[in-house]
């Protein structure tokens, strides 16, 4: 595997300078908005709820194994963060069809309502910060944005796990 200085030799490090400070200025705005959205509903969902009810609506039911693995974290802390949307009636824990014992994980009609109340309010967003772009430009940023995403992803997975130091 190269190393990080191999990666870098062909790429001006004025680019990935300001890159870096770019995201990370992302990282910090959308930290602070949380991206929340715009008029009541800002802010009313953290990050946690909204990812593991958007892929609960985009995939259906499912265990929280699948779900974990889904969204790249471990079942510990899909239940851990699953315990309070259950609690407030957004997410229902059923018995698996096949399997009593095993719980499959499903959106309820108030988790699906509330979600769209979210992803209408984050929509809003969007359109303001994007006021003054082009179709193409947000489409392009939307492409670049997803695939910056995906390499993150896939050179995260390919770490190898930290450990903590003593």
């Amino acid at each position: 595997m190269p190393t990080p200085s191999d990666m870098t030799t062909d790429i001006a490090p004025g680019v990935l300078d300001a890159l870096q400070h770019q995201v990370a200025v992302f990282a910090r705005r959308a930290e602070q908005t949380r991206l929340g959205g715009v008029g009541q509903v800002r802010n009313s969902m953290d990050r946690a709820a909204y990812l593991l009810l958007n892929r609960l609506d985009q995939e259906g039911p499912m265990g929280v194994k699948a779900l974990a693995a889904g969204m790249g974290i471990d079942s510990s802390t899909v239940t851990r963060q699953v315990a309070p949307l259950v609690d407030t009636g957004l997410v229902k824990r059923t018995s698996h069809p096949e399997d009593g014992r095993a719980v499959v994980l499903q959106l309820s009609p108030r988790g699906k309502a509330r979600l769209e109340e979210v992803r209408a309010s984050r929509r809003a967003l969007m359109a303001l910060v994007t006021d003054g772009w082009s179709e193409g430009e947000r489409d392009a940023f939307c492409s670049l944005l997803t695939r910056f995403n995906s390499a993150l992803s896939e050179v995260h997975n390919a770490l190898p796990p930290v450990t903590p130091t003593a």
